[in-house]
């Protein structure tokens, strides 16, 4: 009788799970990412956000939430108070280390938290994005993408997919090869939020000043 030795055997599964994931197409990927998102209205969600530049790391957390059309906030825990506001037409980041909140035009942003407004409109893979690629990311996807504006601040987006199509991870890399990765947990979709949340109001004594300036 034939033995097969676990190595080999183990060789053979991991073959025949690479030969199984080729097969899988990316568009039906990509449709049933944009089929949920544009059904979405209203998300809240429990973030993680790792800044890596050079040897340089941070780690931030908080929760954000987003509306369309156009609006977004990042309220930060860690650090306490820090906030990251769009109402749609502004972009307002307040560091409480400073007391200064920075206001710049949403559209003239190049902030590397700006990638995920695409979640604010009506999401179109093939409109904002090219180049796909497609690999496993355990029982997960990772689909990687690069911007179709060569005016975009990034030059390249990776997302982290369920069978499910919700999106777990977005990995976001500016043109300065800073790396961004956000991590979302305890997805809501569409419950009610308060217009408040999207309104920003500098705290009191805090300067508000245009990031030109």
């Amino acid at each position: 009788m034939c033995m097969i030795r676990p190595a080999i055997l183990w060789v053979l599964l991991s073959l025949c799970g690479t030969s199984a994931f080729a097969q899988t197409s990316i568009l039906p990927i990509l449709n049933g990412i944009e089929k949920r998102y544009n059904a979405t209205k209203t998300l809240e969600t429990q973030f993680t956000q790792i800044f890596a530049f050079g040897p340089r790391q941070r780690t931030e957390s908080g929760t954000l939430y987003l509306q369309k059309p156009g609006k977004m906030r990042w309220d930060y825990r860690e650090p306490a108070n820090k906030l990251f506001v769009s109402d749609g037409k502004f972009v307002y980041l307040y560091s409480p280390s400073t007391n200064v909140a920075e206001r710049t035009p949403f559209k003239a942003t190049d902030d590397l938290r700006a990638p995920l407004a695409f979640l604010l409109g009506r999401l179109d893979f093939q409109k904002d994005f090219r180049r796909f690629t497609l690999k496993p990311g355990g029982k997960n996807y990772w689909i990687t993408a690069e911007p179709r504006s060569e005016k975009a601040p990034y030059s390249l987006v990776a997302f982290l997919v369920t069978p499910g199509f919700e999106i777990l991870e977005v990995e976001v890399t500016g043109v300065d090869q800073a790396v961004n990765r956000f991590r979302f947990q305890n997805e809501k979709r569409n419950a009610p939020l308060a217009a408040s949340l999207f309104d920003f109001q500098p705290p009191q004594g805090a300067r508000v000043v245009d990031a030109e300036q």
